[in-house]
């Protein structure tokens, strides 16, 4: 069965935000070196370059996940839509949970978070509808 095209697109999706995610990985890794060689004070400096590092292999883990996972979707593996579908779920409870605190703080984000909510709740009801489910060889019911 050939892929459906909101796979190909969820796929495609997952393989951009792991290069914006590799790239963010780079800049707080080389901004992490330069703020610990840089700084007037040097405990101050290698404790920012220090955090700094670990949210870039943070970002490049999460990087491999996401082409990890878009690999799997592009050859329909069911594995992958099972997981797609465990962390959308998942961002859209964060993301909900989120909502409380940014009722009266910032609309902007307030809104924000409404639409990863619904984007959430997309992925999950496409990747369950029976049609993407055969095509994943997960059964059509």
């Amino acid at each position: 069965m050939e892929r459906p095209t909101g796979v190909t697109i969820l796929g495609v999706l997952l393989f951009i935000g792991a290069g914006l995610l590799a790239l963010a990985a780079l800049m707080m890794l080389l901004g992490g070196a330069m703020m610990s060689s840089m700084s007037a004070r040097p405990h101050f400096g290698m404790m920012a370059g220090i955090g700094a590092a670990i949210l870039g292999v943070v970002c490049l883990g999460i990087a491999a996940l996401y082409v990890v996972l878009g690999v799997g979707l592009w050859m329909l593996q069911n594995w992958a839509r099972v997981l797609t579908i465990v962390f959308a779920i998942l961002g859209a409870i964060v993301s909900v949970m989120g909502l409380f605190g940014h009722m009266q703080l910032h609309p902007v984000l307030f809104f924000w978070r409404v639409i990863v909510v619904v984007i959430d709740v997309w992925i999950v009801v496409y990747l369950l509808k029976p049609h993407v489910r055969l095509a994943f060889g997960a059964g059509g019911s």
